[in-house]
């Protein structure tokens, strides 16, 4: 059974678990309020949890993220490891939650995905899972760091790094789009949301026949299409239940607070910026924020807005729960006058094999 813990937002987080004060006979968490909360869960980073091997030893703890509160999923430090047996694989592959490690044990999560891709007399399907794997967890790392300093030009040649690694397992087995996207069952995690519709982006890019430097400077463009949600308030971004009109319209400010972050990123290629700035627009003309309609609406911000529209229905969103595939697909089918046809056709066929 996961240990269940108190929230206490201090320092303690970096040199060890969240533990303070063991509940006793409860089977919920304690709740911490709001702000606390979010603040807290910006140092734990989601992972995948099938990223998990049984009988592979991990050194570095994993949590579950329940309500408002946590839990530890695996007590495991650096100087002592702990091997996957089968209860923890239960509680891991088919806990109701998303599986969580600290932000400070990055590298030794990296470590270990690595050590397992590469062990030997792998069937050549799970090779390439692995592998898979390791390139979307790397991406989603790079991802969160460069939202931690969104107008950092290292940063965002990591994710371009990132975006070129993505483009290069998706055009030698397409297939691994499968693996490498992150459905996030029980909650929304922004830096996940952005890692998904750039491989989205970058896969109908490859399915469309681009060149590979236009769907890699797409891919750059639709991975930080969200930047601008860092200048929005947590209480806004996170708000559970309908927002109202004023905080709507504080949402769609992200669009022009994106802009402003990465215009003077020389980093950033110039096309990618259509990702940012218009994946918000609707061919009917209904979008925001410049109400641009049809043809005005450039490839690449079309292209990052059914991406965006895919992925945010199919994630726990705080006002909902999320959408199967198919049933995203079906909704975005309906909006027709909103998309691009022939993109959207390209799109579902794309993703045909998830909702087989």
């Amino acid at each position: 059974m996961a240990t269940k813990y108190r929230i206490i937002p201090d320092d303690s987080l970096e040199s060890g678990p969240v533990t303070e004060q063991k509940m006793q006979g409860s089977d919920t968490p304690i709740k911490t309020n709001f702000r606390d909360f979010y603040n807290l869960k910006d140092r734990f980073f989601q992972i995948d949890r099938y990223s998990l091997v049984p009988k592979t030893p991990v050194n570095f703890s994993l949590f579950s993220q329940k309500a408002m509160g946590f839990e530890v999923l695996v007590q495991a430090e650096k100087k002592m490891p702990v091997v996957l047996n089968d209860e923890h694989i239960t509680h891991i592959y088919y806990n109701e939650s998303e599986v969580l490690i600290k932000e400070t044990d990055f590298h030794l999560y990296f470590a270990y995905l690595n050590a397992v891709a590469e062990q030997s007399n792998l069937p050549e399907p799970e090779k390439f899972r692995r592998q898979a794997i390791v390139v979307k967890e790397s991406a989603k790392i790079a991802m969160k760091e460069f939202l931690d300093d969104p107008r950092s030009g290292e940063k965002i040649k990591q994710v371009k790094n990132t975006v070129v690694n993505i483009a290069d397992s998706l055009m030698e087995n397409h297939d691994l789009i499968y693996t490498m996207l992150s459905l996030n069952r029980y909650d929304y995690y922004l830096y996940t949301h952005c890692v998904n519709v750039g491989i989205l982006s970058i896969s109908l890019g490859i399915s469309m026949g681009l060149p590979a430097n236009e769907f890699r400077k797409l891919g750059v463009g639709a991975m930080i299409h969200d930047i601008g949600m860092t200048a929005i308030p947590i209480e806004i971004r996170n708000k559970q239940g309908k927002l109202s009109d004023f905080e709507y319209r504080s949402i769609q400010e992200h669009v022009k607070e994106g802009e402003k972050a990465i215009r003077d990123n020389g980093e950033v290629p110039k096309e990618a910026f259509y990702a940012i700035s218009q994946h918000h627009e609707k061919k009917s003309g209904t979008g925001y924020p410049y109400r641009l309609k049809g043809d005005e609406i450039n490839l690449f911000g079309k292209i990052t807005g059914i991406a965006d529209c895919y992925d945010a229905l199919t994630t726990q969103r705080p006002h909902r729960k999320a959408y199967n595939p198919f049933e995203a697909l079906k909704l975005i089918s309906q909006e027709k006058q909103d998309y691009d046809l022939g993109l959207l056709s390209q799109f579902i066929k794309m993703l045909g094999k998830i909702n087989q």
